[in-house]
């Protein structure tokens, strides 16, 4: 998505927050290898590990046991500004707590004018650049910023917001899930919908030559024969395209996901025996 087109996406979700019509509800990279399965209504959030603005190693896993707040924003853009000082008034008051804010810019620019934009305006937590765009793949895909996940102690999402919102919005919930103990689960939070829970759990599977599926373990020989398959076979969403074509085209297409995950477990079925 461009530019132009999050920073309008970012406005409208302004305006609905503040007229009262929304309301509660280079990097290196590691895949999740020993994160929880993305079910439940409040689906585990998916690790990444790549390098901050000042080159230290950032690694969502490694805040495990606190209250994390993911915040994916860009400093051109108007509304995730507005919110800033909001972020770094919640960290100075609760970070002693267990309370942890990340920030992934998603600037096109570079480092350079996060580093800027970190120093002028005093932030007090990490914050790294995902010029790829693969967090927010991971992440269910990023349609306009800011958009915020609130992660509570033990590593699962309780609330998904997109656009601005007033930091006091978060003080109830913070304090909720800093009182809940390590490994509970918190009850109180709404569900997460459907099209807020992400829908692939490793790097690998944004990674990977059929997006969408951990094709890592297979062999070149089994790889081509997988792709042959999906090849063949047309994609029942009505696109008019083979499977494979249309995971490449729409990762976010469910539809080609399922036809894809039908085939990679025909492939690694047993064959069987005489």
């Amino acid at each position: 998505m461009s530019r132009k087109s999050k920073m309008i996406v970012a406005i409208v979700a302004l305006v609905i927050v503040a007229s009262g019509g929304y309301l509660l509800n280079e990097y290196w990279i590691k895949p999740a290898s020993a994160s929880a399965a993305i079910s439940g209504p409040h689906p585990a959030a998916p690790d990444f590990a790549l390098t901050d603005i000042f080159g230290k190693p950032l690694q969502l896993s490694q805040y495990r046991g606190k209250v994390v707040l993911l915040d994916f924003w860009a400093t051109y853009c108007g509304p995730c500004r507005e919110e800033i000082p909001g972020f770094v008034k919640l960290q100075q008051e609760y970070g002693n707590q267990g309370f942890q804010i990340i920030g992934i810019s998603e600037d096109e620019g570079g480092e350079a004018p996060v580093r800027d934009f970190y120093h002028q305006e005093g932030l007090n937590y990490p914050v790294a650049v995902d010029t790829t765009g693969k967090i927010g793949e991971l992440y269910g895909g990023i349609i306009g910023i800011p958009t915020n996940f609130l992660i509570g102690r033990n590593g699962r999402i309780y609330d998904k917001i997109p656009g601005a919102i007033d930091d006091s919005f978060w003080v109830p919930q913070i304090q909720t899930l800093l009182a809940a103990s390590p490994n509970a689960a918190v009850k109180g939070f709404h569900p997460l919908q459907d099209s807020e829970t992400p829908q692939v759990e490793t790097l690998a599977e944004v990674n990977s030559t059929v997006p969408g599926l951990d094709v890592s373990k297979l062999s070149k020989a089994e790889l081509a024969r997988y792709k042959a398959m999906l090849v063949s076979e047309q994609c029942p969403c009505g696109c008019n395209v083979s499977v494979l074509q249309c995971r490449r085209m729409d990762p976010a297409c469910s539809v080609s996901l399922k036809a894809a995950q039908k085939a990679l477990k025909k492939l690694q079925s047993p064959k069987p025996t005489a």
